[in-house]
């Protein structure tokens, strides 16, 4: 591993420009938002900063605040913390902006590509169960490289929203920063509540049920899996059924990489006493499936998850079963359950959903479970004026108590998909080590830059 020091040399809280925020009305959290655990997402953006743009840092980090503090005006909940866990308020807690000095070149990091040393580039730990629920929502480091590069690193907290949320923020704080108002998002914080208004008095076994799906004591690692097009072609081909006769490239390479995170699952449990039962769950984007569509603008945790139950024969499945058996699971929310989940009678239907995990993770023994969220048109063009992120990091060093997930995003190059796979340390040695895995997978490719 290469020695990667970044040092932070300064730290202060950006707060809304306007002084007048903190006579709005307290921002309500969705239901979804309330069952969604306060635990920190982490992004990192590379720019190079081409010498021909004739910038000075000290003037872009100058600009950066105060275009973020212009920024927080319109997106207040991102400056507030969370009360009771039913709202946010206090919009004058602020944003957390460091800055950091790192001790190479970003092409030098980007040849290495050691993806656990991103967790040195944002400012709170990844995806770890936090028992503090006042936190804030948000916190920014900007880390400056030796040859003048950029990585811009944030931790965003689940609690406020999802990655559509995130994705309307930083597009907005790009736009704002570069001077094209036209592109600022105009955010909606009413419809969430409305659509999935919370509960005053939410069960505890509720959020007791969603832990069990983000958590499970462990050790785990995160891997970057690159596909590239011809291989994601090949395996379309294969996931083609007559019920899912076009299957996308999300649907294949989830199902692909479910089969193959079993397989290894088995393996390292050979001898021992194993699940019985394999489940996956998939983000469904919810703002596109109700009936009246919420806007990308809608703020909040806008999405539910879909899951679908095997036995753990599942890997000797062909491709287009397991296909067919993860297209049903989504297509649930196209014919009409979508629907029923929204308004105070949606609480009922959320009830069964939780009742129907619990029974899932109570079986003995505990079943497997892997996530899959897709974060494909999201991150991948946060423009400031210097040009889109020549690659966008994802993750790094995960809690010891997270679980199984597989993030789906662009590769710099555009022609194939990145799959950020965390999962049990002895099952990712197997998997590093499947033949057939990666036949189709490129493990943690180098990332050649010119500066």
């Amino acid at each position: 591993m290469m020695k990667v020091e970044v040092t932070i040399i300064s730290k202060e809280t950006i707060k809304p420009s306007l002084p007048t925020l903190h006579h709005l009305k307290p921002y309500k959290l969705t239901l979804l938002d309330q069952v969604t655990p306060a635990t920190y997402v982490p992004t990192v953006f590379f720019y190079p900063m081409s010498t021909d743009l004739n910038l000075n840092m000290s003037q872009i980090i100058t600009q950066l605040k105060n275009s973020l503090s212009d920024t927080l005006n319109i997106f207040y909940p991102f400056s507030g913390s969370v009360k009771d866990n039913l709202f946010i308020h206090d919009f004058d807690t602020g944003v957390p902006f460091l800055e950091a000095r790192v001790n190479c070149s970003m092409s030098e990091f980007l040849k290495h590509q050691e993806t656990d040393l991103l967790s040195l580039f944002v400012p709170y730990r990844a995806f770890w169960k936090e028992s503090d629920t006042t936190i804030g929502q948000m916190a920014i480091q900007l880390n400056l490289f030796d040859c003048g590069g950029i990585a811009i690193g944030l931790s965003c907290s689940h609690k406020i929203g999802d990655a559509a949320t995130a994705s309307s923020f930083l597009h907005s704080w790009a736009a704002t920063f570069s001077g094209s108002p036209e592109k600022v998002v105009n955010p909606n914080f009413s419809e969430g509540s409305v659509m999935f208004p919370p509960r005053d008095s939410l069960p505890q076994k509720y959020i007791a049920t969603m832990d069990n799906l983000w958590f499970k004591e462990g050790e785990y690692v995160t891997r970057r899996f690159v596909f590239h097009d011809e291989a994601i072609t090949t395996l379309r081909a294969k996931a083609k059924s007559e019920l899912v006769p076009k299957p996308t490239r999300i649907e294949a390479l989830t199902c692909f990489i479910w089969k193959h995170c079993v397989a290894a699952s088995k393996a390292k449990s050979a001898g021992f006493i194993k699940a019985s039962m394999t489940i996956v769950v998939q983000a469904v984007n919810l703002r596109t499936r109700m009936k009246a569509y919420l806007s990308d603008a809608s703020i909040g945790n806008i999405f539910w998850w879909a899951p679908a139950a095997a036995d753990l024969t599942m890997e000797e499945k062909e491709l287009h079963e397991l296909v067919d058996l993860v297209n049903e699971s989504i297509a649930g929310f196209d014919s009409g359950s979508a629907e029923s989940l929204q308004g105070d009678e949606g609480f009922l239907a959320f009830s069964d959903y939780f009742d129907q995990l619990e029974d899932m993770f109570s079986a003995e023994p505990k079943p497997d479970v892997c996530a899959f969220t897709c974060w494909l048109r999201f991150f991948n063009d946060i423009d400031f004026g210097w040009g889109k992120p020549f690659w966008v990091g994802i993750m790094g060093k995960v809690g010891p108590a997270f679980r199984n997930l597989i993030i789906f995003s662009e590769t710099p190059w555009g022609i194939g998909i990145e799959a950020w796979v965390t999962m049990d340390v002895k099952e990712m040695a197997i998997l590093e080590n499947d033949p057939e895995f990666l036949a189709f997978a490129s493990l943690n490719p180098s990332i050649s830059i010119s500066l």
